[in-house]
């Protein structure tokens, strides 16, 4: 590799890392605040909060890339072309296809980390995040353990609790179970406490009374108890059967279970299959994105007054390939034979920078051709 690509190279992958931890950062923040006033609220450790982030970054890594990648060449552009290294590198014969060398190695260098992002990364992640949001929140502590707040685990039972001292013992606790259509059970107690069993987990109240209503003759009874033992297990969800969306299965189980994985998630086949193009379309869109910013600005020449136009033309073309997106998303889903059209937008970004190296590479061509007439006019 020559030394002006490693160079080129060397300023991209740092920009690049700046940028994506800017950009990273900026959603990581979005996120963590509501992260974090959930599970402190449902009363989890720390530890939680940082699993929690760290199998959520994978998916934000994913989405920051192709942004990162444009404006790291978008800005190594501008420095090299202020600083006249380009104009000096295009004196010794360089074309803009061979300039764009080195942003095309970083291109496909971003593009293969993408690829590992969306095929094993961004899949496990999500699956193992979704597992343990699913865990937590049928957690005896999630569902039941919240001073003050009337809680429906399930449906026809409301549960209350006073107050939960440092020991652990619940005060004031109050649970009402309207599940028989016949009859409603209504138990309060000074005391209460959460014990697990072999049978299940179960609540222990202490010096309280249980009322039942009949509904078929409105009548009353009212039973006092020192100790009852009532069996919650029926009231906290299973952690076990959890529902996974398209964006957690493998992309060898959307291609070779396309009609299962639809009606397992009640998506169509159309909307399987772009889900499965679509991990191998952005890893092009990577490289669409750092060649769109160099192409852009390179094609533009330069001026001591800056490259703002360029950078602006550059970023309407980026608008314009996330258009291309939406204008095949519908076609996409509703047919599935269409899939090809998932690949419509980097084509779409590949043709745009052929043209802008191709308009870059003819002034040059031009002055060839004056100089030649001179010459053998001469």
């Amino acid at each position: 590799m020559a030394r002006f690509d490693r160079y080129v190279l060397s300023q991209l992958f740092v920009l690049f890392g700046f940028f994506s931890l800017v950009l990273v950062s900026v959603y990581w923040i979005n996120r963590a605040v509501i992260l974090f006033d959930r599970l402190i609220a449902d009363g989890q450790p720390a530890s939680v909060f940082l699993e929690f982030t760290a199998l959520s970054l994978p998916n934000v890594v994913r989405l920051v890339l192709p942004m990162s990648a444009f404006a790291a060449s978008v800005y190594v552009t501008n420095r090299l072309a202020s600083e006249s290294e380009l104009v000096v590198m295009q004196a010794t014969g360089y074309s803009p296809w061979r300039l764009a060398r080195p942003v095309f190695t970083f291109g496909v260098l971003v593009g293969l980390f993408m690829m590992a992002l969306t095929q094993y990364l961004v899949p496990s992640s999500l699956e193992q995040l979704r597992f343990r949001e699913n865990e937590i929140s049928g957690s005896l502590s999630a569902q039941l353990l919240r001073e003050g707040e009337f809680m429906n685990p399930t449906a026809g039972v409301t549960f209350y609790i006073r107050e939960i001292t440092p020991e652990g013992v619940l005060k004031d606790v109050f649970l009402s179970d309207r599940r028989n259509e016949d009859r409603v059970t209504t138990y309060s107690s000074v005391d209460g406490f959460l014990v697990t069993e072999e049978t299940g987990p179960k609540l222990v109240m202490v010096n309280g009374i249980a009322q039942t209503l009949i509904k078929e003759d409105r009548k009353l009874t009212k039973t006092k108890f020192t100790d009852f033992a009532y069996s919650i297990s029926s009231l906290i969800d299973a952690p076990g059967a959890i529902f996974k969306p398209l964006d957690q299965r493998p992309t060898s189980e959307l291609f070779l279970a396309t009609d299962i994985v639809a009606k397992a998630t009640g998506k169509t086949p159309g909307r399987v299959l772009e889900e499965a193009h679509g991990r191998f379309n952005q890893p092009f869109l990577c490289l669409v994105a750092a060649l769109i910013g160099f192409s852009t600005l390179l094609v533009g020449g330069f001026s001591r007054f800056g490259v703002g136009r360029q950078i602006i033309g550059a970023i309407l073309l980026l608008v314009l390939v996330k258009l291309v997106e939406s204008i095949v998303t519908d076609p996409v889903r509703n047919n599935p034979e269409l899939w090809p059209l998932v690949y419509a937008q980097s084509v779409f970004g590949f043709s745009v920078v052929f043209i802008m190296l191709h308009l870059a590479a003819r002034p040059r061509r031009r002055r060839k051709d004056a100089s030649a007439q001179v010459g053998a006019s001469a």
